[in-house]
């Protein structure tokens, strides 16, 4: 069962951490390499007291990689990845200082990290109820060689990595690159039933994909368990820098995520406070500026779907059966490669659904009637803006989700069956509005000419 997000009021826990602990350090990393693989291992202290170690390793099977690059430039963009991934430890303590002893940042890259570490840490001082400023909560210092520019690789106009997530979004992505003629690169991250179910769908070989493995280091879990701070950290960040590394290790020319237009929408009300803001346009605007600059300028990463809403991403997947029985967007049952039907994450896909299927069809994918359960009447009203946030998920607009419900209530009418409870107070529906939004086209968006004109084609737009 879902329990509902607690807003904790943890500042004076945050002072009392801060004061007792002052200094986190990125001590340094390790690479180690073979044929098919390769390995980084960070070294993170906090006050020489905690020590953590994680390690990521990227797989490439069957895909043809230039793993002989040189150590230079396997450090250079491995340490931008460990940038990411102290994230995760740092906010145990959210130790004033941080010291970086591997390499020597310029003041706009250490801005560009203060900027990314504050926005993407956004819901976590929300949740905890921790009030600072991106100039107060954190002071960077670093040290070592500045970093050049990865040297001497080749990229294929023709590859392109799409990195798979399990849910509706990057299937659209993948068909609809695939069958434009591109040779797609899936990229997993620990890999799951739903994702690796996505390569056999799409008729992938099951040893041409990209595989990272990320271990936790286990002194993190024991601090969880124990009290110390937690909460969400900008995952997509991550992503980014490690699909930029895959990229240029595979000599590929683009990465295609499938992050869309509403990842825009703040989760609160008035604020900068967004779940999503390592998937926003924000941020793949200021992540292009920064790795171009100081990593590697051959290499375009944009969103596929940056143009367009969930709503339209829906209309898309709603034609790919393929797809329905094995995509999962819950992350409460993600482990057991389930819906759980309970959270705000299965209500909003089974709403944004609604519009292009049965009624029949959408309950088939979920598992149950969950439109027709009066206990997530809540989550409703988070999700069509009636309260002051939106649940903390990766979920569409308000605008979208009230569209949506209204467009759900004509596939009840078709079906004649009776508007089930969640869809009682939706707007009366009005066809004439829904295709209206599946043309709209945001200009907010990195897309490759001929990428551009393929998502068109596929909705229609001219």
């Amino acid at each position: 069962m879902f329990h509902k997000v607690k807003i904790y009021q943890h500042h004076d826990k945050y002072l009392k951490l801060r004061e007792e602990y002052s200094t986190f350090c990125f001590d340094s990393f390790d690479i180690f390499k073979d044929t098919d693989k390769v390995t980084a291992r960070f070294h993170f202290t906090i006050d020489d007291h905690f020590h953590f170690s994680p390690q990521v390793t990227l797989y490439f099977n069957s895909i043809n990689a230039q793993i002989l690059h040189s150590e230079q430039d396997l450090r250079q963009i491995f340490f931008h990845c460990g940038m990411v991934e102290l994230i995760s430890y740092w906010k145990s303590t959210c130790a004033p200082k941080l010291i970086i002893k591997d390499f020597l940042l310029d003041n706009e890259q250490l801005n560009w990290w203060k900027k990314l570490y504050y926005q993407g840490l956004g819901e976590f001082f929300y949740i905890n109820g921790i009030n600072t400023t991106q100039n107060d909560f954190i002071q960077i210092e670093s040290h070592g060689p500045a970093p050049v520019l990865v040297q001497n690789f080749k990229v294929d106009a023709q590859k392109v990595i799409v990195p798979i997530g399990g849910g509706k979004d990057s299937p659209v992505t993948l068909e609809l690159l695939k069958n434009a003629g591109y040779d797609v690169l899936p990229l997993i991250i620990n890999p799951r039933g739903a994702t690796v179910n996505t390569l056999i769908a799409a008729g992938i070989p099951e040893d041409y994909f990209i595989r990272i493995e990320r271990t936790i280091d286990p002194q993190l879990l024991k601090m969880n368990a124990e009290g110390f701070l937690n909460g969400h950290t900008p995952f997509s960040a991550m992503l980014a820098f490690y699909t930029l590394s895959a990229a240029i290790i595979t000599g590929s020319k683009y990465i295609a995520l499938s992050n869309e237009s509403s990842a825009n929408e703040s989760t609160v009300k008035g604020s900068d406070v967004n779940h999503q803001y390592s998937k926003s346009f924000e941020f793949e605007s200021d992540f292009r500026q920064y790795y171009m600059k100081y990593i590697a300028s051959e290499t375009e990463y944009f969103s596929f779907l940056r143009p367009i809403s969930e709503l339209q991403i829906a209309s898309l997947f709603a034609k790919m059966p393929a797809y329905h029985p094995i995509f999962r967007s819950c992350n409460v049952g993600s482990k057991e490669n389930k819906w759980c039907g309970h959270c705000p994450k299965c209500l909003f896909a089974s709403i944004i659904i609604s519009p292009f299927l049965s009624p029949e069809e959408t309950r088939n994918i979920i598992g149950r009637n969950i439109l027709n359960d009066a206990s997530l009447q809540e989550f409703i009203d988070e999700l069509s803006g009636k309260k002051e946030a939106k649940p903390f998920e990766c979920v569409g607009t308000t605008e979208e989700v009230n569209l949506a419900m209204s467009a759900a209530l004509d596939q009840y009418k078709i079906a004649e069956e009776d508007i089930p409870i969640l869809l009682q107070k939706a707007d009366p529906f009005d066809k004439g509005i829904l295709n209206s939004a599946l043309l709209e086209w945001n200009n907010e968006h990195f897309l490759p000419p001929k990428t551009e004109r393929t998502l068109k084609d596929a909705l229609g737009i001219k």
